[in-house]
């Protein structure tokens, strides 16, 4: 297996790329490197995947990364979805993947209104996809970090979600029972996570990348990166 090259992207204001690079440094062969919004766009073109972080872009403005929609990175996001190259977008990374419209739905204020920072259950959905390899109909557990994480569709977006199987996590309990107190911000159906159509492309809530080391809570996350790293590998 060659080095697998992932672009981690910073945008202004992002605050998790380390966490990220961390974690890629923990898989073997995985070759992170951080790309700034407003370098070479072929920077990310060159990369074998890409990963859009969380974090609060732009400073997370009344509605998460509204202005990086003027960013003059999002042609080439939506070239690397188009693509077929392995991409995913973390927590405020999700948002904007749904933003420039590459993912369904959106991420609108949670609930309650506030923050919610907590570990979370997770159980991954049947349908197979490069993400999730191994781990299909399992519950896993990752934290949270957000206040715009609410996962919102509409009625014909949704059904169209459902019947392509494009959901890909919902937020469970211990047990793997999706309750509305497992719910951690009043997501539609608790979805937690969902890819494209071409399933090339992953965007969720919770951060994989802080899950990588069983003494603090969970190595579940590891697991999700270390089948990104392979599907761009093989891709």
């Amino acid at each position: 297996m060659h080095s697998v090259t992932i672009a981690v992207v910073k945008f202004p204001g992002t605050n998790s790329e380390k966490d990220v690079i961390r974690a890629l440094q923990a898989i073997p062969d995985a070759e992170p490197q951080i790309v700034l919004s407003r370098e070479d766009p072929a920077l990310l073109l060159d990369a074998d995947g890409v990963i859009i972080p969380g974090g609060l872009s732009y400073g997370d403005y009344v509605r998460a990364n509204a202005v990086a929609m003027i960013d003059d990175m999002r042609d080439v996001i939506r070239e690397i979805a188009d693509s077929g190259k392995p991409m995913m977008g973390i927590g405020n990374g999700f948002q904007i993947l749904s933003e420039f419209k590459i993912l369904p739905g959106s991420l609108k204020p949670n609930k309650t209104g506030r923050f919610v920072s907590k570990w979370v259950y997770l159980r991954v959905c049947e349908n197979p996809t490069m993400f999730t390899e191994g781990l299909e109909g399992k519950i896993v557990r990752i934290p949270v970090a957000h206040l715009e994480g609410r996962y919102q569709i509409g009625k014909k977006g949704l059904e169209k979600l459902n019947s392509s199987h494009e959901v890909v996590m919902k937020y469970c309990d211990v047990d793997g029972e999706m309750t509305s107190d497992a719910n951690p911000n009043g997501s539609i159906e608790n979805i937690a996570a969902v890819v494209n159509e071409k399933e090339n492309v992953l965007g969720l809530m919770p951060h994989p990348e802080r899950a990588v080391r069983g003494e603090v809570g969970s190595n579940d996350g590891l697991l999700i990166l270390e089948n990104f790293v392979r599907a761009a590998e093989e891709r």
